[in-house]
């Protein structure tokens, strides 16, 4: 049937035999420009044919598959391709590279990696007087490309075509056998449809088998377990009523049964309500880890209302921004008295104490709460510049809090460290609330190992979640403080297989868990549990989905992809958040239709690039966009761009993560002064430390880039855009400055050079100009408290961040 179409078309059967392989390359995800090597005779001249010897020369054959052609259509064009190409066979495949030099790796070939031979010779031996040939296999010691495709022809005795035996060989390094084989079954499956139909669509064609399409769509997706039908405020009262002396909070040497927990937020209810506070109504959470503020979580929902969480360490300008954008009718917190911040209009400030609202009754106000009203809206960065409020309702936290995922037994005591702002502080909070546990509180402020060590020990926390980055710390530094736990659950960025082996080593009755969910899919969507043995080697998979959850891998055309090809990732069930808080347009994009469900359902585009294995379980590839986590916060380089761009003396802004030294992400921004300005032209550091304070006033402490370079231009690419290869490294240390005076100036310069993985560090170089954050902090103080002996709050290092400042602080401070 191959032949057939070739014949018809005026084709080869080589060249039906590359359009299907083109067409299946960019199903896989190579695009629409296929460059695919061949080898060519090389015997032009007849006067070659009595010569013995090599005369081979490697073609390369592009395919153009834009616009979505026909099998013949693709066919025709690459046919002319391919006569075009062959009538410059001579020129040698190594001058090519010379003069179109392209960028040179030891890790692939240049200009092609995937190579396709046909071998259509009538006999395998040579026939030369005297002599006796005999063929044989060469075998394949190594990988020459990334994939070779070797294809031989058969005939029968009458000399009509038999048959096609294709070997493929691969480079391990990329492949495993299981994928070479779902690729080969789906040349194969290719070939046959456009024998049969050649006037089909490449690209409408559906690589999925109908097994393969039950898989994907049905199998791996059995979730449903039932939708909640109650809100969080019902089901904690049920509990409350269950488990009334349980102690629901501990906070240091404080705590709360769930009775007591009940009538203090009922109380506030009732103020909250005398206050406006109705359906829906949102008010604002700023105050630092506390009882009271898990208080007035439950106080805003008894009334009504949703809680919009933020951080206390924004700036002012962020916690403005988003006052503004909520149209907050109360404000809960002690933490803005004495700030500059001007409350909405109509707005009204209220404090979290108990005191203020004594006077009220602690009976469950009569307001009715349906399991569908907002719950909560968190922020988090968005790639215009202005961040936007996810929308969780009740029904989506009941059904994460209800998943079977975490058993009652290892989440009796769960931590509750993150900020309430981080969706991870959903798991910690809901999880044990509405399951009879007990939520234990982290000390005010930032935490080190050692402080983690304390409260897990003293306790007898049970259940936790940490970033991966703090999970990689904790590996490092403390592994066995996490023996006593029952489950950790990580995630949020790449994990270090390391890390995890390291764990499961000193913490063997420790379940480890390797989680992933955008805030928009309320907090987690999928899950894998680590099994004990074998430690981990590689990277784990994210998992499977949840109960109600469904999770799709599609194409650009909203298609499925087979397993082991990497597609976008969406998310559809329960747990789908509503939207963004008056955002519609921005909700109608990533909130789109879902066309396997039933009318009204949708999924969420997550921007994630994922595969499935051919288990069942999902595989984190990357990233569609340009967003990335850092330290477990979801960052869009864009807004951070956008605040720098708006600083006065800056003309151009660009940022990027980079990580230039593995498993250490750090934020890069790259500026171009205004034409006139007092930077242009020079070192700029005056600039960089201006722009560096600007962003401090107006971004989260995570989202302040961890070095600032000034360029006199900003590196394009011959398309104009920016040339991300070219901007350069930053360099975090000049180590300048005066040597160290005292041994204890000198042990710290150490310490700090091997925190931050520098080769040295001067006596006035800031910990922070040289790339520090607050994650690489804690593991500072960890490394003085080893080193020096002495015990150091994480706060004095931001207010002494040089070595020869914090050793002044540490000579006051022990006399």
């Amino acid at each position: 049937a191959l032949t057939h179409t070739a014949r018809t078309n005026g084709a080869t059967l080589f060249m039906v035999l590359q359009t299907a392989l083109a067409t299946l390359l960019s199903h896989l995800g190579a695009g629409h420009d296929i460059p695919i090597g061949t080898p060519i005779a090389g015997r032009t001249d007849d006067n070659l044919d009595n010569l013995v010897g090599l005369f081979v020369n490697t073609l390369v054959l592009r395919t153009d598959l834009t616009g979505n052609p026909t099998f013949t259509q693709l066919l025709a064009r690459v046919r002319e391709a391919g006569l075009t190409a062959y009538t410059h066979q001579d020129i040698p495949f190594e001058r090519l590279v010379e003069e179109l030099a392209p960028t040179r790796s030891m890790a692939r070939h240049p200009l092609f990696q995937v190579m396709l031979a046909l071998q259509n010779n009538a006999t395998a031996t040579l026939d030369l007087p005297g002599l006796t040939t005999t063929s044989l296999p060469t075998g394949a010691p190594a990988a020459k490309f990334d994939l070779q495709l070797d294809i031989s022809e058969h005939h029968d005795p009458t000399g009509n075509p038999a048959g096609l035996t294709t070997r493929i060989t691969y480079a391990t390094d990329l492949f495993d056998q299981k994928s070479i084989e779902l690729l080969g079954r789906h040349w194969v499956h290719l070939l046959a449809t456009f024998a049969a139909d050649p006037t089909a669509p490449v690209h409408s064609v559906d690589l999925l088998t109908p097994d393969d399409r039950r898989h994907v769509l049905t199998a791996w997706n059995d979730t449903s377990t039932g939708d909640p039908t109650q809100p969080l405020t019902a089901l904690f009262a049920a509990q409350a009523a269950r488990t009334p002396d349980a102690t629901a909070l501990v906070h240091a040497d404080r705590q709360l049964s769930y009775a007591d927990l009940d009538a203090r937020s009922n109380r506030l209810a009732h103020r909250l309500i005398a206050a406006g506070i109705g359906p829906e109504s949102r008010v604002v959470l700023l105050g630092e880890r506390s009882l009271d503020l898990v208080v007035a979580i439950l106080g805003v929902l008894k009334a009504g209302g949703s809680y919009i969480p933020l951080d206390t360490r924004y700036p002012a300008a962020r916690i403005q921004q988003i006052l503004r954008e909520s149209s907050a009718r109360v404000v809960l917190s002690d933490g803005l008295l004495g700030r500059d911040i001007e409350l909405p209009d109509g707005a009204v400030l209220l404090s979290t104490g108990p005191e203020a609202v004594a006077a009220f009754p602690d009976t469950a106000p009569a307001v009715p709460v349906h399991p569908d009203q907002v719950a909560y809206a968190m922020y988090t960065s968005g790639s215009t510049g202005i961040p936007k409020g996810v929308m969780a309702t009740h029904r989506n936290i009941a059904a994460l809090a209800a998943d079977r995922m975490f058993h009652p037994a290892a989440h009796r005591r769960v931590l509750l460290h993150s900020p309430l702002a981080f969706d991870g502080s959903t798991y910690e909070l809901w999880v044990p609330l509405l399951s009879g546990g007990t939520v234990v509180l982290a000390p005010v402020g930032e935490t080190d190992p050692a402080v983690f060590r304390s409260v897990l020990t003293e306790q007898r926390v049970t259940g936790a979640f940490f970033t991966t980055a703090l999970f990689n710390l904790l590996a490092e530094d403390e592994p066995e403080a996490l023996a006593g736990l029952g489950e950790l659950l990580t995630g949020g960025e790449a994990a270090s297989p390391a890390a995890m082996a390291a764990v499961l080593a000193a913490c063997p009755d420790t379940v480890v868990s390797h989680v992933y969910g955008p805030t928009e899919a309320t907090t987690y969507a999928t899950g894998h549990r680590l099994p004990a043995a074998p430690l981990p080697r590689a990277i784990p998979p994210i998992g499977r989905p949840l109960d109600n959850t469904q999770v799709f891998v599609l194409d650009d055309q909203l298609r499925p992809v087979p397993p082991r090809v990497a597609g976008e990732l969406y998310i559809a069930g329960t747990g789908l958040a509503r939207g963004y808080l008056g955002r519609p347009g921005l909700t109608a994009e990533r909130f789109v239709a879902c066309p396997f469900g039933a009318p009204g359902d949708r999924i969420y585009r997550t921007g994630d690039i994922v595969r499935w294995t051919t288990d069942g379980e999902l595989e984190f590839v990357g990233r569609t966009d340009d967003q990335v986590k850092i330290r477990g916060f979801r960052i869009e380089p864009g807004e951070i761009q956008a605040a720098l761009a708006s600083c006065p003396g800056v003309a151009q802004a660009a940022v990027l993560v980079r990580e230039d030294t593995p498993g250490d992400k750090r934020l890069v921004a790259y500026l171009v002064p205004a034409p006139g300005s007092a930077e242009a032209g020079h070192g700029g550091d005056e600039l960089a430390a201006q722009v560096r304070q600007y962003a401090a006033e107006r971004l989260p402490e995570y989202m302040v880039p961890s070095a600032t370079l000034v360029l006199t231009a900003l590196p394009l690419t011959v398309n104009g855009k920016l040339d991300r290869k070219a901007l350069p490294v930053p360099t975090y240390s000049t180590g300048a400055g005066r040597a160290p005076a005292t041994l204890r100036e000198e042990l710290l310069c150490t310490v700090f050079a091997e925190v931050l993985g520098l080769p040295s560090v001067g006596v006035e170089d800031s910990f922070f100009d040289l790339g520090g954050h607050s994650l690489l902090a804690t593991r500072l103080t960890s490394r003085i408290r080893t080193t020096l002996g002495t015990e150091l709050p994480l706060r004095t290092l931001f207010e002494a961040p040089t070595p020869a400042t914090l050793a002044q602080r540490i000579d006051t401070t022990t006399t």
